[in-house]
């Protein structure tokens, strides 16, 4: 038992910034607009938010930082693709290679540098209780934040006059036009949403997860955030699912490689590579002719919308 609570809250944590940066994407591309620069925003917000921490000895300064890199990036990306109508596919993928190279130069002085992380919140009573205390109420106030934005964009997506607009837009921008809404608007603020939450997942890697910043230490995670949206149909709980089950892998091959028994003969490196396997699975069986026909991608999505 004590084994189970182990990975399962150690899950939780590693499941976090997909949560996060999931969210933020889903919002985005519901909107229509494809952003292939997750890696390059948690990057931006990883880096950002660890220099101002280290700094400031303010995490809360931290978080708020991460954010904003997010968000600024998210601009660039919102002004290339949305007014001066750049492909998106392509902007994406400069803008994470602009991540991964900038990120690294501005955290060169701080490579390896410790830094206090998040402590867990007390809940008096609800902490204490046996097994059921540390598999939901042991965890920091990131890891709340996010499950609280799961229920957030869902109330705004389906519940809301908004979110009907913003999968409106995304489903056939012109005909959101016709009725007199602004389908630069509505994608411009998706845009950002996404590199706002983009931000503060790679700000709760290198501040909270792994209180230290290394570089390039988002390690492909944006690109699973990618995949993760399209496994999840779109749907903020199926995000939410498959965010736990990418959790779950990620903390399965750090004990898998610390197994001295019946598993010791598989190389170290395999079990490393299985979170990416799982990634090429996922994208192998969603591309099959047969699972597109129950896709909801928005109609509209990488579509650019030409203004008349």
């Amino acid at each position: 038992m004590d084994l189970f609570v182990t990975i399962v809250t150690a899950s939780v944590l590693a499941m976090t910034p997909f949560l996060i940066a999931g969210l933020g994407e889903l919002v985005c591309e519901k909107s229509g607009v494809l952003n292939l620069g997750v890696e390059g925003m948690m990057l931006m917000g990883s880096v950002s938010g660890f220099i101002v921490a280290s700094n400031t000895n303010s995490l809360f300064l931290g978080f708020i930082t991460s954010i904003v890199a997010g968000t600024l990036f998210s601009l660039l990306f919102a002004v290339l693709t949305l007014f001066l109508r750049a492909n998106q596919v392509a902007s994406g993928l400069a803008l994470s290679i602009f991540g991964v190279g900038l990120s690294a130069f501005m955290g060169l002085a701080y490579t390896g540098t410790p830094l206090d992380g998040l402590e867990e919140l007390y809940m008096p009573f609800l902490s204490d209780i046996p097994i059921v205390g540390k598999l939901f109420f042991s965890y920091d106030p990131i890891v709340y934040l996010g499950v609280l934005s799961l229920f957030t964009v869902s109330y705004f997506l389906y519940h809301t006059k908004s979110g009907l607009v913003l999968r409106g837009v995304g489903e056939n921008h012109d005909a959101a036009r016709a009725i007199g809404y602004s389908v630069l608007k509505v994608r411009f603020f998706a845009v950002l949403f996404g590199g706002a939450m983009a931000g503060l997942a790679g700000g709760y890697l290198s501040m909270a997860y792994t209180p230290l910043w290394t570089q390039n230490m988002v390690a492909g995670k944006g690109w699973i955030v990618l995949a993760l949206v399209v496994f999840a149909t779109w749907n903020p709980t199926r995000l939410f699912a498959g965010a736990f089950l990418f959790g779950l892998i990620s903390i399965s091959q750090l004990f898998l490689q610390s197994n001295d028994g019946w598993l010791s003969f598989v190389p170290i490196e395999f079990f490393s590579m299985l979170p990416y396997i799982v990634t090429i699975v996922v994208l192998s069986v969603i591309s099959s002719v047969k699972f597109k026909q129950t896709l909801q991608a928005p109609k509209n999505l990488g579509k650019i919308f030409e203004p008349k």
